[in-house]
């Protein structure tokens, strides 16, 4: 892209436009297919109070489990290979890379001084090199480190996010587009998960460009208190955010967004359904099969499906403490809890729970 071409879209981005369109040509792995075996990994808590990163059979099946320090979050699979990364949870000082056949540890690679990991993280398609967000808790500053798996996980670059808090992040469909949710929250390891700049907050939801940490758009949710936490695209390249508001209980705004055809529009679902949410998403998850989309509220034991197109919410369950969301192949979604549950969720059926188990599943399915 030319310079001044760049820069007029990185002014016109900081300014809170929507110009910026983003082709969807869909070059990244699905995330649910039926060609080969499937499973779902996720941090889990175990009965004797350890952790550990445990993967899933879609039927509930455990395949494995393998120990770690302290509590993850979640991760992300490397394309092309059988490695599947997690991160320590917030403050987390380490990620661990792992075979994602057996649990084998590879790798625990650790955070630089005076920074911390923020439990999400993605690979170019490729699966050369990875993306992490990064805060640098002296400061308060946000930053994408970027990592090469070809030289043992190194650190190799850092991107700037002029902002405050990042927390997911996921490759847009043309290869070259980090999205990132930057949640505004100010907090600091010395004050535990204190939040410490209530008022003063600035979430959006940031696009830059992977190569070069240019970034290309940036867009504002209607309330500032609207931390933009989590993000998904779907293949067309529409991309989705999840917020979870900071302000007084009662009020009840949108708690999803949405970007296409170049425009940023937040999706109602109603004063009833928001209350049943309780103000807090954990996962929101694209299905590429199809047009539905996924959320979770572990605040308000709601998991839900809507229609992208629609934003009409088609399928509704009640499950205590269910965060973790993920794709499964033939268009249904599979939902954890932190109670243990597996249940699988789809268009026009009754929610099924598939599986009880004795672990704690953290906010995420990978």
């Amino acid at each position: 892209m030319p310079e001044l071409t760049r820069r007029s879209l990185i002014k016109t981005a900081f300014a809170g436009s929507a110009a910026l369109t983003l082709s969807g040509c869909n070059i990244l792995p699905r995330k649910a297919g039926s060609e080969g075996p499937q499973q779902y990994t996720g941090a889990i808590g175990l009965p004797d109070g350890s952790f550990a990163v445990g993967a899933t059979a879609p039927d509930g099946t455990m395949l494995w489990k393998s120990p770690v320090q302290t509590r993850c979050h979640s991760g992300c699979n490397r394309p092309g290979t059988a490695e599947v990364l997690f991160f320590e949870r917030r403050p987390g000082w380490a990620f661990y890379v792992l075979n994602s056949k057996t649990g084998e540890k590879f790798h625990r690679i650790e955070a630089a001084e005076g920074e911390h990991f923020v439990g999400h993280g993605v690979f170019s398609a490729d699966g050369r090199f990875l993306y992490a967000p990064v805060n640098r808790y002296e400061p308060g500053e946000g930053i994408i480190a970027v990592y090469d798996s070809h030289m043992q996980y190194q650190r190799v670059d850092t991107f700037e996010l002029d902002g405050t808090g990042p927390h997911q992040i996921t490759l847009h469909p043309d290869g070259q587009t980090l999205i990132v949710g930057l949640g505004g929250i100010l907090t600091h390891p010395d004050y535990d998960r204190i939040k410490l700049n209530l008022d003063t907050m600035e979430p959006a939801l940031v696009l830059m460009d992977r190569h070069s940490g240019g970034v290309l758009a940036r867009f504002q949710p209607s309330h500032h208190q609207l931390s933009t936490r989590h993000v998904d695209v779907a293949p067309d390249g529409t991309i989705y955010a999840a917020y979870q508001y900071q302000g007084p209980a009662h009020e009840l705004p949108p708690l999803v967004a949405r970007y296409r055809n170049g425009r940023y529009e937040e999706i109602s679902f109603g004063e009833s359904v928001h209350q049943e949410l309780g103000n807090y998403i954990a996962s929101i998850v694209a299905h590429p099969e199809n047009d539905l989309v996924a959320i979770a509220s572990p605040v308000g034991g709601t998991a839900l499906i809507f229609n992208s197109r629609t934003s009409a919410v088609i399928e509704k369950v009640a499950i205590a403490d269910c965060a973790g969301v993920e794709a499964l192949a033939g268009g249904d979604f599979l939902v954890s809890s932190g109670r243990g549950k597996l249940v699988r969720m789809g268009k026009n059926k009754p929610a099924a729970e598939i599986a009880r188990m004795s672990v704690r599943w953290d906010h995420h399915l990978v």
